[in-house]
């Protein structure tokens, strides 16, 4: 976006140059409560991963756009008119302020309490609106989403395809499970063992398959929400299609899936939907406290640690359940990292960033590998498919293992570290099969016995 060339807007005379059609008086208000105490900044993975250049600072990049907005709409505007904005100055603040992953930590340190997370989507929309973003590869997110109904460019016939033969899908259930594009598609190892479990822990659910179609997170983060109002077709077509089955919970073992249903959904569509939302940590706790979990397989003695998703915990406040979760993970000892829940180092993709600015989305991932490594953890875990991919490259970079292809590189000998989402340990210790489908039907010509994974032993 930032090298492309653009061509500038023509701005009547007497009419601001930045409008506010999506910024609301609230966030105009957030903007202005900011005291620039610089808390924010102490804190923000995106300023520390760019070595504290203040064009990234958040506390900078509100007042820069104070300022704008001064120059629009403050008393001398209103007596003078508003001020000419240089252009070069809206886009360099623009390219500045895609450079966030969103991940909300700024708000949960801010004193003044204000709510930077949905301010910036607004801001963000706002520019996109001018042709001031958003940036890099997430301009195309509306068109593929809008035509796919995926952002994998996948026909939606094949969402069935990750289903191995021996899991059971139910014609009618009190549960759904929304399974998210990125199980469906491109790491299907999370589908196929959420759904393994599920069925093992004797909980029937139904599937969407083709009627399930993307939640649109990735439109809605990059401020793109307005471009053929896909997020909002897509939430009434899987809202409906799923209070249509009669479901009372839909599972989720996506972060981004889950944040969506739980906080976007009801403010596209002005209601809550007919139905609980769920996260699949939320059961398999509440099955371990009640003793209803039988354990096959077990770790040899390794230390474990959890990465808290930005979506999850600090968008939508699951922090324990998944703790209880690895906590009680036979073989494993669990052992926090120094920055956790409220205050967690985000892995670097969300708010487009990894499709965006890839370069930043490893440098992020390759700092919070390094937390993992000052509590000597053997396994990273968390309960999101784009902290499972960002992480495991930022474990590759460090460890100089690019170019892998396998996310965990778990029975690698040489591999210093394990990552791996907690449904697939869980899975695994359980006993189950975390193949995919396709790496079945391989092992079946090849007759290759199925066996589990070397890193583990029987109990």
């Amino acid at each position: 976006m930032a090298d492309e060339e653009k061509t500038r807007p023509v701005i009547p005379k007497g009419e601001p140059y930045i409008k506010t059609d999506v910024i609301n008086p609230t966030f105009m208000m957030q903007y202005d409560a900011c005291t620039r105490c610089g808390e924010c900044d102490k804190w923000c993975p995106v300023l520390d991963a760019k070595d504290g250049d203040r064009k990234y600072s958040p506390m900078d990049k509100i007042s820069r756009f104070r300022t704008f907005m001064g120059q629009s709409y403050g008393l001398k505007a209103k007596i003078f008119g508003p001020k000419r904005l240089d252009e070069d100055d809206i886009q360099d603040f623009s390219d500045a302020f895609f450079h966030c992953s969103t991940c909300g930590v700024c708000a949960s340190v801010c004193p003044a309490g204000i709510n930077t997370v949905d301010m910036y989507e607004a801001t963000r929309q706002q520019l996109v609106m001018r042709d001031n973003g958003p940036y890099g590869k997430t301009v195309m997110f509306p068109k593929l989403i809008g035509e796919y109904r995926n952002p994998y460019l996948k026909d939606q016939k094949q969402r069935l395809d990750w289903i191995p033969d021996d899991v059971e899908i139910a014609e009618e259930a009190d549960v759904a499970y929304f399974a998210g594009c990125t199980a469906g598609f491109n790491q299907q190892v999370l589908g196929v063992a959420t759904a393994r479990v599920l069925n093992h822990l004797n909980v029937p659910f139904i599937y969407l398959g083709e009627e399930e179609t993307c939640c649109s997170s990735a439109i809605i983060r990059t401020g793109q929400p307005h471009k053929g109002d896909v997020p909002f077709i897509n939430a009434k077509h899987n809202v409906e299609a799923l209070e249509a089955r009669g479901v009372k919970k839909v599972m989720f073992a996506c972060a981004g899936c889950y944040r969506v249903a739980t906080i976007d959904w009801p403010k596209q569509l002005g209601r809550k939907p007919n139905f609980e939302v769920v996260h699949v940590a939320d059961l398999l706790a509440d099955l371990i406290q009640q003793g209803k979990i039988e354990w096959k397989k077990s770790f040899d003695n390794k230390i474990i640690t959890y990465h808290d998703p930005c979506h999850l915990g600090r968008h939508c406040g699951v922090y324990e359940t998944p703790r209880i979760v690895l906590d009680n993970l036979p073989g494993l000892k669990f052992v926090e990292m120094d920055r956790i829940k409220e205050l967690q180092r985000c892995c670097g993709a969300g708010g487009g960033v990894k499709a965006g600015i890839s370069d930043l989305a490893l440098d992020i991932a390759s700092e919070r590998i390094r937390d993992a490594q000052a509590i000597n953890a053997d396994i990273l875990s968390s309960c999101c498919p784009f902290c499972r991919r960002n992480i495991g490259d930022g474990r590759d970079n460090v460890y100089d293992q690019i170019g892998s292809t396998n996310y965990d590189l778990r029975d690698n000998p040489e591999n210093k570290m394990q990552v791996e989402d907690m449904i697939v340990l869980v899975a695994e210790l359980m006993g189950l099969s975390t193949k995919i489908k396709s790496q079945e039907e391989e092992d079946k010509k090849a007759g290759v016995k199925p066996e589990g994974p070397k890193h583990l032993i029987d109990l």
